[in-house]
């Protein structure tokens, strides 16, 4: 009965700066829906999430999101065309690994998030 009422699932990260966060969600491709002073919600198509102006460090520096691609090549040359590193110094961005389950690859946004991108086989 309850999987009938869900309709989606957003979680809440924090920033170290929330200036800068904004800046790189919105490079990378999210589109930003300010919801107030201290929050804005980030989306791609119907997936999204919150980033708050908030900063607890055991919190982000435990924070991790997957966000599932259709192609992992083709998604990692295009957050690396962007140039994020060079821009936001803190950013980094991982080779491929290529696992028995699926591939992916790794950001840390400006705050340390941990992003996993990849696919499933």
């Amino acid at each position: 009965m309850m999987d009938k009422q869900v309709l989606s699932i957003k979680p809440f990260i924090g920033a170290r700066d929330f200036k800068e966060s904004r800046a790189f969600y919105k490079e990378v491709g999210f589109e930003e829906v300010i919801t107030s002073e201290t929050m804005s919600y980030f989306k791609i198509g119907k997936f999204g999430f919150y980033l708050q102006d908030a900063y607890v460090k055991d919190w982000v520096d435990n924070s991790m999101l997957f966000l599932e691609v259709k192609d992992v090549d083709s998604f990692r040359e295009a957050v690396l065309d962007k140039n994020l590193t060079d821009r936001f110094l803190t950013v980094r961005i991982s080779k491929i690994h290529y696992n028995g389950w699926g591939d992916e690859f790794f950001v840390h946004d400006p705050s340390g998030i941990l992003w996993h991108i990849g696919k499933f086989k």
